[in-house]
C-alpha cells in the first residue's frame, strides 16, 4: 500500500521511499482524509498527547484494520473521539453527572472517559466491552479532522503494538508507513503523553491510565477519586483491560528497560555501577537522566528528558529518547524515576510499562517480570 504523506503547512514531507507526495492546500487535504476514513480507510494524525491512528468507529471493518495496521490484540479497546459535546449523545447511552463534570473542566482537553456505549459503536471498537472510551482533543487539526470525516474517529496511538508513542510524524512514518493510507504531518505534539482515562460508570471516577489531567486535578473536583490497581501494576492473567494500556506491555524500546527507584544519590550510584559492569562486559548502553543528573554518568550514552522541577518536559521528551535508544542500538537501558506528584505519576506508569515492571528499588525489595 502506498501511503500519502502530507504536512498541514502546504509543504510535503521529501519522498523517501514508497509513499506519494502531495502538495495539497489544507482545507483540501482534510477533505481527502475526511474521504478515506468514511470509506473505511486508516489516517495518522496530530493530537495534543501523540499522534493517532485513525479509522471510523462505526465500522467494524476499520476497526479491524486498526488491529492490524498496529499488530494490537482485539481485546485492548480503542478511544474515540470526537469534535464537539453533541456528539456524545449517539454514542453512549447515560451521561453521569460526574461526567458532566470532568467534560466543562477538561474538555477539549487530554481526558478520557469511560461510558456505557449504545449498539451504533460496534464490539470491535470497543474490544467487546459494554462500555466505550470518549475524548474531544483540543488540538485544531485533530478536531478539524473528526469534523471533515462526519463520523467520531477511533484512534489507538500511531506506532506498533508495544512500541514507544509516537510524537512526531517521523516516528509514525518508521512505523506506519505502507500500512495505512494517510499520514497527517502537524509537527511534534505538545504534551507527549496519552490522555489520562477516567471511569465514570461508577459511584466515583477511577483513573485506569494516569496522564495530563492529574489525581490532583481531580481532587479539586470530587472529594473521592480512586486509582485502578493496574495503572500501578500488571493486569492479571485472563483479565479483560478496561482501557488501552492496561493489559499489555506498551510504551517498550526494543532493548530491556530498568527503571531505578530511591534517593537520587543512590540511584545514580547503582545505575553508574550497572553501566561500568556492562562496559567492561562489551554491552551498548543507554541511560535516561535529568538535566540536574545528566553529568554524573562517565560512561555510556547518556540523554536527559528534561528537568526535576518542571516534570511536563520529562513527559514531552520519554517517548522521543526511547525511539532514539532504538535507533542507536543499545542493548540495555537504565532510567532514573521521577517524582509521582502531577504528571510525573503518568511518566511512572509509562517507565514502568515500557520496563515490562523490571524496578530496581535501591532501598527496598526489587521486582522483575516473571520468565
Amino acid at each position: 500500500m502506498d501511503t500519502i504523506i502530507v504536512t498541514l503547512s502546504r509543504e510535503a514531507l521529501p519522498r523517501s521511499g514508497g509513499g506519494e507526495e502531495e502538495r495539497t492546500p489544507y482545507p483540501e487535504v482534510l477533505a481527502r482524509a475526511g474521504e478515506i476514513l468514511r470509506l473505511g480507510g486508516l489516517v495518522a494524525f496530530p493530537t495534543e498527547t501523540v499522534y493517532g491512528l485513525g479509522g471510523n468507529a462505526l465500522d467494524k471493518e476499520a476497526a479491524r484494520k486498526i488491529y492490524a495496521a498496529k499488530g494490537r490484540p482485539s481485546d485492548n479497546p480503542l478511544i474515540v473521539h470526537i469534535a464537539d459535546r453533541e456528539e456524545l449523545d449517539g454514542l453512549v447511552s447515560e451521561v453521569p453527572p460526574m461526567a458532566d463534570r470532568l467534560m466543562e473542566a477538561f474538555w477539549p482537553g487530554p481526558m478520557t472517559l469511560i461510558l456505557k456505549k449504545k449498539p451504533v459503536i460496534p464490539d470491535e471498537t470497543t474490544g467487546g466491552l459494554r462500555t466505550v472510551a470518549v475524548r474531544m482533543p483540543s488540538d485544531p487539526v485533530a478536531a478539524a479532522l473528526i469534523r471533515a470525516a462526519k463520523v467520531p474517529i477511533a484512534a489507538p496511538s500511531a506506532n506498533l503494538s508495544g512500541r514507544p508513542s509516537p510524537t512526531r510524524a517521523e516516528h509514525v512514518i518508521e512505523d506506519m508507513r505502507g500500512r495505512i493510507e494517510m499520514i497527517l504531518d502537524g509537527g511534534p505534539v505538545g504534551i507527549g503523553l496519552e490522555s489520562t482515562i477516567i471511569d465514570c460508570t461508577g459511584e466515583e471516577p477511577v483513573i485506569l491510565r494516569p496522564g495530563y489531567v492529574s489525581r490532583e486535578m481531580l481532587e479539586e473536583l470530587f472529594d473521592r477519586v480512586s486509582v485502578d490497581p493496574a495503572s500501578v501494576g500488571p493486569t492479571g492473567e485472563g483479565e479483560h483491560p478496561k482501557a488501552p494500556g492496561m493489559k499489555y506491555r506498551h510504551y517498550a524500546p526494543e532493548a530491556a528497560l530498568t527503571l531505578f527507584e530511591g534517593e537520587s544519590r543512590a540511584v545514580t550510584e547503582r545505575i553508574r555501577a550497572r553501566v561500568a559492569e556492562d562496559v567492561r562486559n562489551g554491552r551498548r548502553v543507554g541511560i535516561i537522566a535529568a538535566d540536574e543528573t545528566k553529568t554524573d554518568y562517565p560512561e555510556g550514552i547518556v540523554r536527559s528528558i528534561g528537568s526535576r522541577r518542571n516534570v511536563e518536559t520529562v513527559a514531552h521528551n520519554l517517548f522521543a529518547v526511547l525511539r532514539e535508544f532504538d535507533d542507536l542500538g543499545v542493548e540495555a537501558i537504565y532510567s532514573e524515576s521521577f517524582s509521582p506528584e502531577g504528571i510525573g505519576q503518568a511518566v511512572r506508569n509509562r517507565l514502568t510499562k515500557a520496563s515490562g515492571y523490571r524496578i530496581v528499588r535501591v532501598d527496598g525489595p526489587s521486582t522483575y517480570p516473571a520468565e
